[in-house]
């Protein structure tokens, strides 16, 4: 029974660093499409790149922390937080400049529409 769990565990892990491999994969097509058609600015496209980018870290930490709880070692735990340290870190400049971005786009958004 253990070993089942291990290996469901483990391949549930395997299973979403898949989706966050797509989820960056698809973000950047999409990101690449609209910058050769010009659709939206450099801007509009870091903005909606880092959304993705944000939401796959979520799913990489997530991933981590499953592979670490099989059997963990206490170096095994020791690079989890290393990781989770880095990930968070990351993520949390991430959402700060996209908060930061969204802030300042309303009101050029209605500037537009005063004109």
């Amino acid at each position: 029974m253990e070993e089942i769990v291990k290996t469901t565990t483990m391949h549930l892990a395997w299973g979403i660093e898949v989706v966050a491999a797509f989820i960056i994969g698809l973000a950047l097509m999409k990101a690449l499409l609209h910058y050769f058609q010009g659709r939206l600015t450099q801007e509009e496209i870091r903005l909606k790149f880092g959304g993705s980018l944000a939401l796959a870290l979520e799913f990489l930490l997530g991933a981590d922390i499953l592979e670490t709880a099989v059997a963990p070692t206490w170096n095994d735990i020791g690079q989890l937080a290393a990781i989770a340290v880095l990930r968070t870190a990351l993520n949390y400049f991430l959402e700060r400049e996209l908060k930061r971005v969204e802030k300042r786009e309303p009101a050029s958004w209605v500037e537009g529409l005063m004109d």
